[in-house]
């Protein structure tokens, strides 16, 4: 299967897929936009946009897209991440062509009724609570905010309450204004149909509409960090102690990454690229028989996410109730140091290899899986994962973790949490 690539003179890019393998069409809109492109005062406003997104234009209002994708048994919905913001529609072959007329009216048409822009700030700080609530959602935020000083992707993408409270709809609006248009956007249609009826759909769709200014981009770049940095979290709420550590690593890009991959699938596990880190807890990993096995923790675990710039290697570790975190933390850095010291043997990088391409067919084994790869790894600016990652990662050998396990699993970079329930500092 050859992805087929075009460019409108609007500066819309689109890739195309055919794939047979069922009788639908999963088409997706991506915008380069997210929590990294928020300043601070307006943090959250890339995702209160995309929520405004499924309100309606003045051809298909409120209620209404909800009507149409139901009728047509279509799986619909959007997401906002740190780097990109993206909506998927999933349908039938033979009516395929709706979410391009969808896609193309709400780029440029939504509607920010003061009303239902009221409403949605209500669900937002509902959302927003939750995660207070929720002790590892309240440490991770914890731990990312003080791992980046400078870098945007120190704020949470749902936003802080204090800026969810106070932003207003000019501001919505001029964020939509902003990011939304052909020449900040890529559509990716994966599915049973031609690429030569996808660039005609979609320049008959989206070829009218107008380029904007070229989006701000974002220089930031974050200092070096010179030494470990801790917070400890104390509050009622929880039943165990958590112990969260966050080890910077190099942008997506960098050649360590793949590596890092692995060493994270050694860790705990192989896991999918592009569903939030599912998968994991192997029983066989390190992180579950040092700490899991012998019943220091529930769980532990770790996760890598790929992102824009240098971004976090996450180690996140639920104890049992009667056990310190300090106990926790001491194993952990005895696995750390092993990695650091001893060569992983051929078998178990062999293991973490096959773990991770398994993951990875498994995420891309329909035509949406495959469209939300393609797409990721072209936000990401990594278009050539969608067919070379597997190979890559079979190539890398024990000598290539340990190796980057002694540059990045690092005191002096890592910042650490612990959660305390009731205070019991």
């Amino acid at each position: 299967m050859e992805v087929v690539r075009a460019t409108l003179p609007n500066g819309l890019r689109i890739l195309a897929l055919e794939d047979r393998s069922a009788p639908v069409v999963s088409f997706w809109v991506w915008y380069r936009v997210g929590a990294r492109y928020e300043r601070p005062g307006q943090t959250g406003i890339s995702h209160w946009v995309e929520h405004m997104l499924f309100k309606g234009t003045p051809r298909l209002g409120r209620g209404q897209l909800d009507r149409l994708f139901g009728r047509l048994g279509a799986q619909w919905n959007g997401f906002t991440t740190s780097d990109f913001t993206a909506y998927l529609e999933t349908l039938p072959q033979s009516d395929w062509w709706v979410a391009v007329e969808v896609e193309a009216d709400r780029m440029v048409n939504t509607v920010f009724d003061p009303e239902e822009v009221e409403r949605e700030r209500t669900v937002i700080l509902s959302e927003r609570g939750m995660y207070e609530n929720d002790p590892a959602s309240l440490l991770h935020e914890e731990v990312e905010a003080l791992a980046f000083k400078v870098h945007p992707y120190r704020q949470p993408v749902i936003g802080w309450r204090a800026d969810l409270q106070r932003i207003s709809r000019a501001e919505l609006l001029a964020h939509y204004r902003t990011y939304y248009r052909p020449n900040n956007a890529t559509v990716v249609a994966v599915g049973a149909v031609t690429p030569e009826e996808v660039i005609r759909a979609v320049t008959t769709h989206f070829g009218p509409l107008e380029p904007g200014p070229l989006a701000p981009e974002v220089h930031l770049e974050e200092p070096p960090q010179e030494g470990e940095r801790r917070v400890v979290l104390e509050r009622p709420g929880g039943a165990t102690p958590l112990v969260l550590v966050a080890y910077k690593i190099p942008a997506v890009g960098h050649s360590d990454t793949i590596p890092l991959l692995v060493l994270d699938a050694v860790l705990s596990g192989g896991k999918s690229l592009t569903s939030a880190g599912q998968g994991g807890m192997g029983r066989s990993s390190r992180l579950y028989r040092a700490l899991v096995r012998t019943r220091l923790a529930a769980s532990a675990t770790s996760h890598l996410t790929p992102t824009v710039d240098p971004g976090l290697l996450w180690i996140s570790v639920t104890a049992q109730p009667d056990v310190r975190p300090e106990a926790i933390e001491a194993t952990l850095d005895a696995e750390i140091e092993r990695l650091l010291e001893e060569l992983v043997g051929e078998e178990e990088v062999r293991r973490a290899t096959r773990q991770l391409r398994a993951q990875l067919a498994y995420s891309t084994d329909d035509p949406t899986g495959r469209a939300m790869w393609l797409g990721a790894a072209e936000m990401l600016g990594v278009g050539e994962w969608f067919t070379e990652l597997p190979a890559l990662i079979e190539r890398v050998t024990p000598e290539d973790v340990r190796r980057v396990a002694q540059a990045y699993l690092r005191r002096r970079t890592r910042t650490v949490g612990w959660y305390l329930p009731g205070g019991t500092a």
